[in-house]
């Protein structure tokens, strides 16, 4: 790309890990992102929560064969429960405001605390969080330093039979750790919007665990969200190119 004069790589999305930054730079090109609300992520993300509390997918496909039995249907009362949320950007906020109102105790955990979220959750050591969660939500960026944060050893120490919600990035859970901990009951279950690599390949193993429900990366995919990205996209590349960039994230 550089070769054919390719000097900027406008992202259409939040996200830029894709991208070999320290190449890009080594070759004199920009990088920007998109940005579109974040209560779209956020919503899907709580929806999963309650689909795994509620064991809605169970639900499902039991009603599909007209089975009104309650044995393996019976969920939780979210009220009663303490929910921690790893990561307190846009999404990680909006998720805590939009609990707020569910009446559960919220937890939350950041290199870098700020005020909003303080007026929903109480800000705690991320061993702390792990312990006293009911429902573990990951939202923080995929970094060197935290990819597959989620493993056997921090899954050990978690609640018995606590779920677990990523709509982040698939490379921030271990998988096979969490389909073992699905599989020994010590996570109820786990709700994903995405896969260590997407498409989910077939020997990945969550496909193998139970009370896993793995959605195809869509819970930015409101059609609001989709428009808002396809106009951020452009507002970057007019600004590239009337010399003024705009959401550049190796300048």
């Amino acid at each position: 790309w550089a070769a054919m004069g390719v000097k900027f790589l406008p992202c259409r999305s939040i996200g830029y890990d894709h991208i070999p930054q320290q190449k890009a730079k080594e070759l004199g090109m920009r990088i920007s992102h998109s940005w579109y609300p974040p209560a779209g992520v956020a919503d899907y993300a709580i929806m999963l929560m309650l689909m795994c509390n509620r064991k809605v997918g169970q639900i499902l496909r039991r009603a599909d064969a007209q089975d009104y039995s309650l044995s393996g249907k019976m969920g939780r009362d979210i009220t009663r429960m303490t929910v921690g949320v790893i990561g307190t950007g846009n999404i990680g906020r909006t998720v805590l405001r939009h609990l707020s109102g569910f009446g559960c105790k919220l937890l939350a955990y950041d290199l870098y605390p700020n005020d909003e979220a303080r007026q929903y959750a109480e800000y705690v050591d991320l061993d702390t969080l792990l312990a006293q969660s009911d429902v573990v939500f990951l939202h923080c960026n995929l970094t060197a330093d935290n990819e597959k944060m989620i493993n056997k050893e921090n899954i050990a120490k978690m609640k018995d039979g606590a779920i677990l919600i990523n709509t982040a990035r698939g490379q921030l859970i271990d998988e096979q750790d969490v389909t073992d901990a699905l599989k020994a009951g010590k996570l109820a279950a786990a709700g994903l919007d995405v896969v260590y690599t997407e498409p989910i390949r077939a020997d990945n193993p969550l496909l193998t665990a139970p009370n896993c429900i793995i959605t195809p990366h869509m819970s930015w995919g409101a059609k609001e969200a989709r428009q808002r990205i396809m106009d951020c996209t452009a507002d970057n590349i007019r600004a590239y190119l009337d010399g003024a960039p705009i959401h550049v994230v190796n300048p």
